[in-house]
């Protein structure tokens, strides 16, 4: 029969609309300021909850809903200010070990949360949080690859027995050896070609003595600042990925700069001890008898004191990756993977101290905060960024290495915490906070206000017009229009999209685009009708030969948006992501849900006139 959908096309239709509407109802459930409790070292506790909960109600300050969930603890409150005030209340309280964080505790029913319903994410722009702009410091990444050079050239003429008076780093990209005698200038001058290709030569004397420089030429060094600057940049986006973040911003800027924002986060102290917790891997061999105390460092191992070499036979940034397994006991191990050059430096050192006892150090960089009493008495919180170096392998070489390796003797905690430290943690270079700014949550719901109330207005117009110009197939268009912005909303909450202030005025720009898609239907419609087509015929022909136009201009404004969301960041995305979901259920919507609702209107019955506006 004429315009009209059999029973299962009816019942699919409401189908995705009852979906729609399900997987959009997160959205309507406003998320609960909260102050987010964790230690460095250990779980939360229900002492530690109760230690809170007392000395939020010592200070009057009103929450509810304290909980502990996993390692952390949570503790939520009535309004932003509340929030602040138990924030700074929890640090007085807890002190050194603790971090407490500002966070926003979902409100979602726990039945839509067993379906996977949850609501969109947020950008900076809409939810606050912090953005930071960091500098590398390219001239100490320089100087670590020279100094590990200069490290490995000691050993590797030890070894081989050429004798030199001296051996310095005299800058960043500048080695110096010193000889006494051309014949070992040559020999030395031979075994570093072979052994350290990146390494120039250049021959130079001066009275007596003869001395061997090596450098980088420009492009290893353009090459080496491009690779720290990618390392870095990985190293910062797993770490804050490992934290829970939702949709960082992690990017490069420039040569040397990398920014960073962390949407929800409003705390800068507590995102500072975030990108400041690294971890890497510093490889030493174990003090000879009777060595000098200044050329090693104790460290405890075990129940034993150890004497450690200072002299670092490997860096951590020759770690090309590294995870937790286990063996084929069953027993916890980390697998540690090298790189080329890390894995030729390391095998020739194990091959030269079979019977050695090797040392691997866990250096960790930490930042605490202390509280100091200020001018008029009030608590100050400062940080203290610190070092902490820890053994956690000795063990005799027993062959040659090569670059991939094993350490043993660990728990599986100890495991899986050490390559996840090591493989989120180990930046190739020193970073320095060159600007930061907070974005207020309070900012942030100004914007939401803001750009929700241009989606009003604009979809109040929209329906308005619809209805005085196109009648009862404008009332049709509103509800697909309706049924459009529902399932935009819907598909965005579970692909966990990204909604932004650009996003929002994407919204408003797709109820426009899929209005414009029924305009043509109806022109098409007016169009049969006026030229003596029977108005059931005028209805299914104005559908039909308007579907190659509609699909010809939506498919060529999704490839715009495909090519924005590629090639852009930031805003940019935002508004790229809502374009393309909103071309997709657009065109459903224009065409199916439009469609549905006129057949149950007209179909399958006869009709003289249709209610359409005016035509000739």
């Amino acid at each position: 029969m004429l315009n009209k959908f059999p029973l299962w096309k009816n019942l699919l239709v409401l189908f995705v609309v009852l979906l729609g509407a399900l997987y959009s109802a997160p959205n309507l459930y406003p998320d609960d300021p909260a102050v987010q409790i964790s230690h460095e070292d250990q779980d939360i506790t229900e002492f530690d909850m109760g230690t809170v909960t007392d000395a939020l109600r010592a200070a009057e300050i009103e929450y509810f809903g304290d909980v502990v969930d996993g390692r952390v603890g949570l503790v939520r409150f009535n309004n932003l200010e509340d929030q602040l005030r138990g924030k700074t209340v929890i640090e007085q309280t807890l002190g050194g070990g603790y971090f407490s964080a500002l966070n926003l505790a979902p409100t979602t029913p726990g039945w839509l949360q067993a379906i996977n319903a949850g609501k969109m994410s947020l950008g900076l722009d809409l939810q606050g949080g912090v953005h930071f702009l960091m500098e590398v410091d390219m001239e100490a990444a320089l100087s670590r690859r020279m100094e590990n050079n200069m490290s490995n050239i000691r050993q590797l003429l030890r070894t081989e027995r050429i004798r030199s008076r001296a051996l310095t780093l005299e800058n960043s990209n500048l080695i110096q050896i010193r000889f006494d005698d051309e014949e070992s200038r040559s020999a030395a001058r031979a075994l570093i070609r072979t052994n350290f290709a990146e390494l120039q030569p250049i021959n130079r004397e001066q009275g007596d003595s003869y001395f061997l420089e090596l450098s980088l030429t420009a492009a290893d060094v353009l090459q080496m600042q491009r690779d720290t600057i990618a390392a870095n940049k990985t190293t910062i986006l797993n770490r804050v990925d490992s934290l829970g973040v939702a949709e960082p911003v992690v990017q490069q800027q420039g040569v040397n700069r990398i920014v960073v924002e962390l949407p929800g986060v409003q705390d800068t102290a507590q995102a500072k001890r975030i990108l400041q917790r690294i971890a890497t891997l510093q490889f030493h061999l174990e003090a000879p008898p009777g060595a000098p105390p200044s050329s090693y460092t104790t460290y405890e191992y075990q129940g034993q004191l150890v004497n450690v070499s200072n002299e670092v036979i490997l860096q951590g940034d020759r770690v090309a990756n590294v995870r937790s397994a286990l063996d084929q006991q069953g027993l916890p191990q980390v697998e540690i993977n090298l790189d080329a050059q890390g894995g030729e430096q390391f095998s020739r050192v194990t091959r030269d101290n079979i019977g050695t006892l090797m040392d691997i150090v866990l250096s960790e960089t930490k930042t605490r905060s202390t509280f100091v009493p200020g001018e008029n008495g009030e608590m100050i919180e400062q940080q203290e960024t610190y070092e902490e170096k820890r053994l956690i392998s000795h063990a005799v070489i027993r062959a040659a290495l090569g670059r991939v390796f094993v350490i043993t003797g660990l728990s599986t905690q100890e495991a899986n915490e050490l390559s996840l430290l090591i493989r989120s943690g180990a930046l190739a270079a020193p970073m320095y906070f060159v600007e930061e700014r907070t974005l207020g949550p309070s900012l942030g719901a100004e914007n939401i206000e803001q750009g929700t109330r241009a989606v009003y207005i604009g979809f109040g117009l929209v329906l308005v017009f619809m209805l005085w110009y196109y009648r009862v197939f404008g009332l049709a268009a509103n509800i697909a229009l309706a049924v459009n912005v529902l399932l935009l909303i819907a598909v965005m909450s579970i692909i966990s999209a990204t909604l932004t202030l650009p996003g929002i005025f994407g919204i408003v720009l797709i109820v426009g685009m899929a209005v414009d898609a029924n305009v043509l239907i109806f022109t098409r419609i007016r169009e049969e009708l006026a030229s003596g087509l029977s108005p059931q015929g005028a209805i299914s022909a104005g559908f039909d030969r308007a579907l190659s136009t509609i699909l010809d201009a939506n498919i060529t404004t999704l490839l715009v948006g495909i090519v924005l969301f590629s090639i852009g960041t930031g805003p940019v995305k935002g508004f790229a992501v809502t374009l393309m979901i909103g071309i997709i259920t657009s065109i459903f919507t224009s065409i199916v849900v439009t469609r549905a609702v006129v057949n149950l209107i007209y179909g399958g019955r006869a009709v003289k006139t249709l209610s359409i506006g005016p035509y000739a």
